[in-house]
């Protein structure tokens, strides 16, 4: 799978400082390690354990500085703290990802509790709301720009089978990214929507299914789900560059996009 040499990102975010939540694996610790490496001083934050410390050893060995903040962005009082620690780490804040996210319990509606609805959205929408909400007075210190992490679930795509709480958060995320894209651009801070497809990451482990063989639509793909790989899904890395671009310079008149990377898949399945 073909990626950007990474020489080529080196000194394009010198002197930035960006938050990275769920920062320990997959597409968030692919993004911390870019940003990185392109130049930024990163506060990955995750729940905790030897992943987090694992991406801020990626991160160090970039050579620039790493924050390990052990969070859950769902609960208010950890993002703020995280703001702080980071304002008395750096004293600014210039780029936010906005990645952290739980699939949750895919099932027939009537079998969805309410508490595993409750928590699909506190995770993935208000997550994205806290995170963004504290991180806003110091991004408006100099202006920066925010990356949501969206899917294609719940904006182009809408048959995967008993994901109801997840696509509808997902696409409050996107919903939401835009929304404050209009209202912070007089701050100088951009705000953007990536909705990755099929992408290789470990998030499909904790994803709970249940009884979704009656309602799973009878639909084969004989040449492949993803038109332009066939049946090879996306790399977190290849993500992680999409974040770097819509962060750097080269992006700077972007706002408010909804961007898709999926190789066609969601063209297809939607």
């Amino acid at each position: 799978m073909t990626s950007a040499p990474r020489a080529s990102l080196q000194n394009t975010l010198q002197g930035k400082v960006a938050l990275v939540t769920g920062a320990g694996a997959g597409i968030g610790r692919a993004t911390a390690t870019l940003l990185a490496t392109a130049g930024a001083n990163v506060a990955a934050l995750s729940r905790g354990g030897d992943d987090l410390a694992g991406t801020c050893a990626e991160i160090r060995a970039t050579g620039v500085e790493a924050l390990e903040i052990a969070a859950d962005v769902a609960d208010a009082a950890h993002v703020d703290e995280a703001c702080r620690r980071i304002e008395a780490a750096w004293g600014r804040l210039d780029i936010v990802v906005a990645n952290a996210g739980i699939n949750g319990l895919w099932a027939p509606v009537e079998e969805i509790a309410e508490s595993e609805w409750d928590r699909t959205f506190a995770v993935n929408l208000k997550g994205t709301f806290l995170t963004v909400k504290h991180s806003v007075p110091l991004l408006k210190k100099q202006g920066g720009a925010v990356v949501v992490i969206s899917s294609v679930n719940g904006t182009r795509v809408f048959s995967t089978a008993g994901a109801s709480a997840y696509a509808s958060s997902k696409a409050g995320q996107a919903a939401f990214a835009k929304m404050i894209a209009l209202e912070l651009a007089p701050a100088g801070i951009r705000v953007n929507v990536v909705c990755p497809g099929s992408t290789a990451t470990r998030i499909g482990e904790s994803t709970k299914h249940q009884h979704l063989e009656h309602i799973r639509p009878a639909v084969i793909y004989p040449n492949g789900p993803i038109p332009l790989t066939g049946h090879r899904i996306g790399s977190a890395e290849q993500v992680a560059e999409l974040v770097w671009f819509l962060v750097s310079p080269y992006a700077s008149h972007i706002t408010g996009a909804e961007i898709f990377i999926d190789g066609g898949e969601s063209l297809l399945r939607g």
